[in-house]
């Protein structure tokens, strides 16, 4: 979809308010795809090792080195008798299927899968390579310092603290023996009903183009140093433009949207030398153009002719989890067409033995020709080989085992201070005041759980309990710390609580975890916070007009029409999803050394049915959108549109 004219309410509304610059993407449209300049100039070297080495092996080594099972479903013995190219553990996936797993137990899985690897009876011996979702800090580790999700870290704004986030991200990973990252993500985001949306930077293609730059840069480093993982450009692409916010559904856009807007995170990152590229769910259909391109996994045009072709990617395509079963005539287990598309490793997590006797036939039958089987393990060699593993075992890293690498304290709450975005702040109701008696209220106030989000420990972030985490600390822990426990009392729901005996009262609001399509708020339902989470609606009626200035704190995964519950607060601050480090959120709300910085990355909504920043949608708080205690701003009353029960026309 295109930025056209968005409906904007009164400028009165939008205090201190700017519509963030047009892009650099914006102002010089490409009219096609571009020839990029690859990262890594080729070895001849490097070239003729690989192919000495692919010329040798056989038809059941090949597609063993194609083929990347879940860790809850191969052993490494399993890893050696089928000649596995690599392993992944999905979110909630743990060693021995323990959620505390040590560093060190970790580190020691990761030892025997590479032991496995090399045991295998091949003429050249192939180390394998073990992928994870790292996508906000190590998330399926507990101990590790949980980062603010993307779209938090987008209102920070700031690429050099994204590539440090990626540097200690890529140090996390190694201590885990773990040398391959699914992330950066890439989508820009179009529409809040998407479940994803937390999982995008920013609407902004440009500062999407910037930010994965710099976490690629940050998670690489150059390879093959003891704290560089290989990085993963996803998911390609469009994904994030899907009609209705669907995951994984249709994007409906033109070539030149796809390319100027859904492609510009790609053109970064592989300039900036990404190895790996992650197929999308998603399809795309250019409907005005009558060219429908089906599914990611299955297009050749896409995966092929643009990304290997034309844009000059030579590393890996891995698929996504099951991706090829969405590919029409395709199963879990079988599907020739996602491999001559363009697919080079296929992420089976659990039918892996199937699909290596289903692409072996199709080999042998003639339906995959063997120069693209060659063409596929070539470059998994390519990427195996630049990012050192054939020279040196994940085990000889010097963070491999170092329970400390997985912290990064400071950092992430530097990270939660710049990514958290003052909405309203009337009558100076924030800074809370050292010494004054604070009642703190609402389930997300000590919950970690809500704070982090989904990729949380698990992969939905349920089922978790503050103590999973074993680290960090929640809002109400931290503003204990900082202000002084005495002066701190929590309630749940403020049943029975004096008001009058506080001088604020904090309401943390939270949504409950959510990861992909599960996250979705389906058309035609409102995307309305108190509309989903109608317990927190209840709660700022408890305290709200009592007498007692209210500071509101959101956790949340989009922006979401919240004009209800900012008339009901004199403050009120989208913190988004911050993370383990609810320190860095203490320090902006008790003032003194820190004021807010962050500003929107995506625009909020000013009503129930507008979803983005489209034509007809009306737009509360622009992108670019934040007050500060130096720029203090008066809000006034926000309009309440009736709601509606379902939303009567599509986005």
């Amino acid at each position: 979809m295109t930025f056209r004219k968005t409906k904007l309410l009164p400028l009165l509304l939008l205090a201190g308010c700017a519509l963030a610059p047009m892009s650099a993407a914006a102002q010089h449209e490409r009219t096609d795809w571009p020839a990029l300049t690859a990262a890594y100039a080729p070895d001849a070297a490097m070239e003729a090792r690989i192919a000495r080495i692919v010329a040798g092996m056989t038809l059941a080594q090949k597609v063993g080195q194609m083929t990347q099972p879940d860790v809850r479903y191969i052993t490494p013995e399993e890893v050696t008798q089928y000649y596995i190219g690599s392993v992944l553990n999905g979110g909630g996936a743990w060693p021995a299927m323990n959620k505390h797993a040590t560093v060190a137990e970790w580190a020691a899985l990761s030892d025997r899968y590479h032991d496995a690897a090399l045991a295998a009876d091949m003429a050249a011996k192939i180390p394998l390579i073990w992928g994870t979702d790292a996508v906000h800090g190590h998330n399926n580790v507990s101990g590790a310092t949980l980062f603010p999700h993307n779209i938090g870290l987008g209102a920070a704004h700031d690429p050099e603290l994204i590539e440090r986030i990626g540097r200690a991200t890529a140090r996390q990973v190694r201590a885990t023996g773990i040398t391959w990252v699914f992330a950066p993500t890439l989508a820009v985001g179009e529409n809040r009903r998407w479940g994803r949306t937390y999982e995008s930077y920013s609407s902004d293609p440009q500062q999407v183009a910037e930010y994965g730059e710099a976490l690629v840069r940050g998670l690489q480093g150059d390879l093959t140093g003891d704290g560089d993982v290989v990085a993963t450009a996803k998911h390609y692409m469009g994904d994030g433009g899907t009609f209705n916010g669907q995951d994984q559904g249709e994007a409906r856009a033109s070539r030149s949207e796809m390319i100027n807007r859904h492609g510009a995170g790609y053109y970064s990152t592989i300039e900036a030398g990404v190895q790996t590229v992650m197929a999308s769910y998603s399809s795309w259909n250019d409907v005005a153009a009558g060219h429908d391109y089906g599914k990611m996994h299955g297009s050749r045009e896409m995966l092929t002719d643009v990304l290997k072709d034309r844009l000059g990617f030579d590393g890996l395509v891995v698929s996504d989890w099951n991706g090829i079963e969405q590919v029409p005539g395709c199963t879990k287990a079988e599907c020739a067409q996602a491999i001559n598309a363009g697919i080079d490793m296929i992420m089976v997590p659990e039918d892996w033995k199937a699909f290596i006797g289903n692409t072996i036939a199709d080999v042998e039958a003639g339906r995959i020709p063997m120069s693209r089987i060659d063409d596929a393990v070539t470059r998994i060699l390519r990427v195996k080989m630049r990012s050192g593993l054939f020279d040196h075992a994940p085990s000889e890293s010097r963070y491999n085992g170092q329970a400390s690498a997985v912290a990064a304290t400071d950092l992430a709450r530097e990270a939660v201070r710049k990514s958290v975005v003052l909405l309203k702040n009337n009558d100076r109701a924030l800074p809370l005041v050292q010494g004054e008696k604070i009642l703190v209220v609402g389930d997300s106030a000590d919950s970690l759980s809500n704070q982090t989000g989904g990729w949380s420990l698990t992969w939905q972030g349920t089922e978790n309990v503050n103590a999973d985490f074993a680290t960090g600390s929640t809002l109400l822990a931290a503003l204990k710390a900082q202000l002084g426990a005495e002066n701190v009392v929590y309630s749940r729901d403020a049943v029975g609580v004096d008001l009058t005996q506080f001088a604020k009262v904090v309401v943390v609001l939270g949504e409950t975890p959510y990861a992909e399509y599960h996250g979705d708020v389906r058309f035609p339902a409102p995307v309305q916070y108190s509309h989903l989470r109608p317990n927190d609606l209840a709660l700022l009626h408890a305290v709200s007009g009592k007498g007692v200035p209210v500071v509101s704190v959101l956790y949340s995964g989009r922006p979401a029409y919240a004009n209800d519950l900012i008339n009901l607060s004199d403050a009120f601050v989208a913190a988004f999803l911050p993370g383990t480090e609810g320190a860095g959120l203490a320090d902006v709300l008790s003032g003194g050394r820190y004021d807010f910085t962050g500003r929107l990355s995506f625009a909020w909504p000013g009503s129930a049915c507008s979803t983005g920043e489209h034509a007809g949608d009306v737009v509360q708080f622009a992108r670019g959108f934040g007050l500060s205690y130096a720029r203090p701003a008066t809000t006034g009353e926000l309009p309440l549109p009736t709601t509606p029960g379902a939303c009567d026309a599509a986005d």
